[in-house]
């Protein structure tokens, strides 16, 4: 794979809160991209530990951050995207506009919100669930540390679209 995958934040989060950024790295290592506002909205001061995990990602370049540039492409469709009937959240339209701009591939889980603009600018997405089948599928999880992951997931109120790993890998 060479496309960067625009992360917004509940998708990055969902391996963020459960302490395990190890299959990212596997999987995407140097190519996971953090646009800035999604930075922003990990570095809560509630929750300092999400800012401290995506610092160390950026300085192990499994990760990189990418700013919104005023006058930019990227940056007005960005603003677009957070204007009218469908705005969206600030994470969702900046991993919406780098994808578009750059050619790189959407990871949200957040479907509901950016299922038009998917549809609309032709995007590749991904999200959580398809994270964990491709790393089950190269041999990098079990099916049973899959759903120990999707359980870890769960607990730490993140939304999956099933009970279990095996549910989602079954029922596809």
């Amino acid at each position: 794979m060479t496309r960067e995958l625009f992360f917004d934040t509940d998708c990055i989060s969902a391996f963020l809160w459960i302490k395990d950024t190890n299959i990212l790295q596997a999987l995407y290592g140097g190519y996971i991209v953090l646009p800035e506002p999604v930075f922003q909205e990990l570095s809560n001061p509630r929750v300092p530990h999400l800012r401290k995990r995506v610092e160390d990602l950026i300085e192990k370049k499994v990760a990189s951050l990418k700013y919104i540039e005023p006058g930019t492409k990227e940056y007005h469709l960005y603003r677009e995207l957070q204007k009218g009937k469908k705005a969206i959240g600030k994470g969702e339209a900046s991993g919406i506009a780098l994808a578009v701009i750059y050619d790189g591939i959407l990871a949200s889980n957040n479907y509901k919100d950016i299922a038009p603009f998917i549809k609309m600018y032709n995007l590749k997405h991904v999200d959580t669930g398809m994270i964990l089948k491709e790393a089950y599928e190269k041999n990098i999880i079990t099916e049973k540390e899959g759903n120990d992951i999707w359980c870890k997931m769960l607990q730490r109120n993140r939304k999956l679209p099933s009970a279990t790993f095996s549910d989602y890998l079954h029922n596809l």
